[in-house]
């Protein structure tokens, strides 16, 4: 089943939803003025990273994009953007990237993995991030964090996350790094890998078994965290705070996929899964071949809500007063 579900993905990944990167919500003149002129956006080349380049060339502003494969399809054409191939995980070329930079935004992140490529990504790399902004004196950098980041956290994702966030802590108290750190929870948007997952899935199956349904979500729009992420670079203010990039509605997950089903036309019943049987899904997931889409590290990030907690500042500080509902992005079709 696993195989099954893996194969129909590849197949159809881009028949439902994939779209343009494209802002509704125009900055100020101000804020244009207030930005950096040359920024570094590691992950650029990603879901999110696309859209927080589109804006900047946008903007006017001069963005390096390293990726390690050449052509970068969806930001290569961009205005003012330059794309470069290079190993970001090699301390020479990083180091090499950063001179000239104004400021750096880090999006680089892996959802699933073993212990070592958590390692790898969500603490070397941010260490490694942190001595090359210091060696080429790049004084600002944006880090995206996530919800739930902490180091007592349930899942491997969630304690690498929080380390690397304690490396660049220290980086800024010791080097002068100005550091803004976000936390988002899940992100939604037209081309995501969330919502459209279950979309397509319900296109072809006609039961949705679902491990973690009961788990909470506050899902927030991927042009509400671009938004913020230009926000945080046109004002220093911010450095030194973390912000917690949440929208505005909280589902269970299992109303996240009816919203999906429903978004396409085909809502499926879905069969929540007890404890044993959604490991034993996961597990399945991971062996099977192809890329993962659910893991058994993905559950027990679940296990921990994956909602704002209050104690840290919001969209709100952020420029956006008013979050994008999920609705008004996938809206449920006619009839269904």
């Amino acid at each position: 089943m696993a195989a099954v579900v893996k194969s129909f993905i590849a197949k159809n990944s881009n028949r439902v939803g994939f779209g343009k990167a494209t802002w509704e919500r125009p900055y100020s003149s101000a804020m244009n003025s207030s930005l950096p002129q040359k920024i570094l956006v590691l992950g650029g080349s990603g879901f999110v990273g696309h859209h927080v380049c589109a804006l900047l060339s946008q903007q006017g502003c001069q963005v390096t994009v390293p990726t390690r494969r050449l052509p970068a399809r969806s930001v290569q054409m961009l205005p003012g953007v330059s794309v470069v191939k290079a190993n970001i995980h090699n301390a020479v070329a990083l180091r090499q990237l950063m001179q000239g930079h104004d400021a750096v935004v880090n999006l680089v992140a892996i959802l699933h993995g073993s212990a070592a490529e958590f390692e790898a990504v969500h603490v070397r790399l941010p260490s490694l991030i942190a001595q090359a902004c210091e060696q080429a004196g790049v004084k600002r950098l944006v880090h995206i964090s996530a919800l739930g980041a902490e180091v007592d956290a349930p899942s491997l994702y969630q304690r690498s996350k929080a380390r690397g966030e304690h490396i660049l802590r220290e980086a800024a108290q010791r080097d002068g790094l100005a550091l803004t750190l976000l936390r988002p929870s899940v992100i939604f948007g037209a081309d995501d890998a969330f919502i459209n997952l279950f979309a397509r899935l319900q296109k072809i199956f006609p039961i949705m078994p679902l491990a973690g349904a009961t788990a909470k979500f506050q899902p927030v729009w991927v042009g509400d965290v671009v938004q913020a992420i230009a926000y945080a670079l046109a004002h220093r203010q911010t450095a030194g705070q973390v912000y917690e990039a949440c929208g505005s509605e909280v589902f269970k997950l299992q109303e996240l996929v009816q919203l999906a089903g429903r978004f396409v036309g085909h809502e499926r019943r879905i069969l929540p899964l007890p404890t044993a049987a959604a490991y034993l899904q996961a597990l399945m997931m991971e062996l099977a071949p192809g890329p993962t889409l659910m893991s058994r590290d993905n559950l027990a990030s679940m296990e921990v809500d994956n909602i704002a907690s209050g104690q840290c500042a919001g969209l709100d500080n952020l420029g956006v007063a008013k979050p994008k509902h999920l609705g008004d992005v996938f809206p449920a079709q006619r009839g269904a």
